[in-house]
């Protein structure tokens, strides 16, 4: 896949590996994840809340034959690599995956967390991992703050 961030759309030469011209495609799935060629996460969040609503489906299903609401609680599909993507996901996209989260709330009857506190509360999880491993190629990243505010970094 080319990024291109020129204003003027050019024809790139076409790519050879080995002899073989390599395919161009507008988006591809790596890690669970679409990716598109325009770096926006609109293919990937209508695949995800596709998804989800085919799960909210067998959800109800679960609900008529009386399982409990916390056997219900179905968080992996929207939040699957939440980190990497959420952060640059556009206002309709998030609108969207919110909707999927209300829908299962009312049916397992039970409180679930936003994906916007979801998001934060793993990136902070994530940070903390890279501050302690001194080792992460991230760490240096994280600059500690004066002595006042001790534990608190940047």
């Amino acid at each position: 896949m080319i990024v291109d961030f020129r204003k003027q759309q050019r024809e790139h030469p076409p790519i050879h590996i080995d002899g073989t011209v390599v395919e161009r495609v507008v988006s591809f799935k790596f890690l669970g994840i679409h990716i598109t060629d325009k770096l926006n996460w609109s293919t990937h969040t209508d695949s995800i809340v596709k998804k989800a609503q085919q799960r909210l489906f067998n959800l109800r299903r679960l609900k008529k034959f009386g399982l409990s609401p916390k056997a219900l609680i179905i968080e992996s599909i929207l939040s699957g690599c939440i980190t990497a993507w959420y952060g640059n996901c556009s206002a309709h996209n998030r609108k969207a995956l919110q909707r999927v989260v209300r829908s299962a709330q009312r049916i397992t009857g039970g409180k679930l967390p936003a994906l916007q506190d979801t998001y934060t509360t793993r990136c902070h999880r994530k940070a903390i991992k890279i501050i302690k491993d001194n080792n992460h190629p991230s760490h240096c990243l994280f600059i500690p703050l004066s002595s006042r505010r001790r534990g608190q970094y940047r």
